[in-house]
């Protein structure tokens, strides 16, 4: 398994490493102006938080080449008392409607409506905000060996505010982008009773007026285990940490580890005769 994870690495090290760099430029078009007080001084990062992510995938057939994307994440994170679970800090609730260009190259274009908790009030009755996006997303699949490789890139316009009184809406565009492997463990290739790992790392930027001397908004590294029951039923868990710039002060550095748990649905309720066979575009 490790001289294949080496040879699928080597194969997509170069068109990764090129991806990263461009939207490391693209998201950089306000690093250049003038710099405030509170940026650039001693570089420092926080104290780690600990967080458990509970997140539903479903992607359900509705035509020959459309597909309806159904996602809901609960979010949860340590507090003064708990690790990990002790308080609840995002609800997402994200939709699209998904193009199957073909097996292995699809597109998605759509909503999310994310509800933000004040993890810093430990009172029992906390503030919470909505916050929302319009997000489009290319993904493309291809098999190396007995391996699945994917590419993911994710747009965002992002709508957030923070949780001062009075405080305004402010508008953001992430640019992400995520690699991806799926190693059988026990089969020769992914198919329904296969246990399999998957080592990711995905690069998130920000851009926007908002978004002076911090565009790494995050990177995430993460490898999960996972078993397939079926084409329309996945479950997956895997442990993932992650660093990246503050938005008030770039100097600021964020990082954490999380446990993340994930169920995958496929329900396809078309007739028999016309449906088509398993494609990949797992999320």
């Amino acid at each position: 398994m490790i001289l294949l994870l080496l040879r699928i690495l080597k194969k997509h090290l170069f068109i990764s490493y090129l991806i990263a760099v461009t939207l490391f430029l693209v998201s950089t078009d306000g690093i250049a102006q003038e710099k405030t007080e509170s940026e650039f001084t001693r570089s420092q990062f926080q104290e780690s938080t600990t967080k458990y992510w509970l997140n539903t995938y479903g992607n359900i057939r509705i035509s020959k080449k459309l597909y309806w994307i159904a996602q809901t994440h609960f979010r949860f994170q340590e507090d003064t008392n708990t690790p990990f679970v002790g308080q609840v800090a995002q609800i997402y609730n994200r939709h699209a409607l998904g193009y199957i260009y073909s097996k292995k190259i699809n597109f998605a274009l759509g909503g999310v409506l994310r509800l933000n908790y004040d993890t810093k009030d430990q009172s029992s009755t906390k503030t919470a905000i909505p916050e929302y996006r319009i997000w489009h997303q290319y993904q493309f699949a291809m098999h190396v060996g007995s391996a699945v490789a994917y590419h993911r890139f994710r747009i965002e316009h992002r709508w957030s505010k923070s949780f001062k009184e009075n405080s305004d809406f402010i508008f953001r565009n992430r640019w992400r982008y995520m690699f991806r492997l799926k190693i059988p463990l026990n089969t020769p290739k992914i198919q329904s009773g296969t246990f399999y790992i998957a080592p990711e790392a995905e690069i998130i930027m920000q851009s926007g007026k908002p978004v002076i001397g911090s565009p790494l908004e995050d990177v995430r590294l993460h490898t999960g285990i996972g078993y397939i029951f079926s084409p329309k039923l996945t479950v997956a868990a895997g442990v993932m940490y992650n660093f990246g710039q503050t938005l008030e002060n770039g100097a600021i550095w964020k990082q954490g580890w999380t446990i993340r748990t994930h169920l995958y649905f496929s329900p396809d309720f078309r007739k028999t005769k016309n449906k088509l066979p398993t494609i990949h575009f797992r999320d």
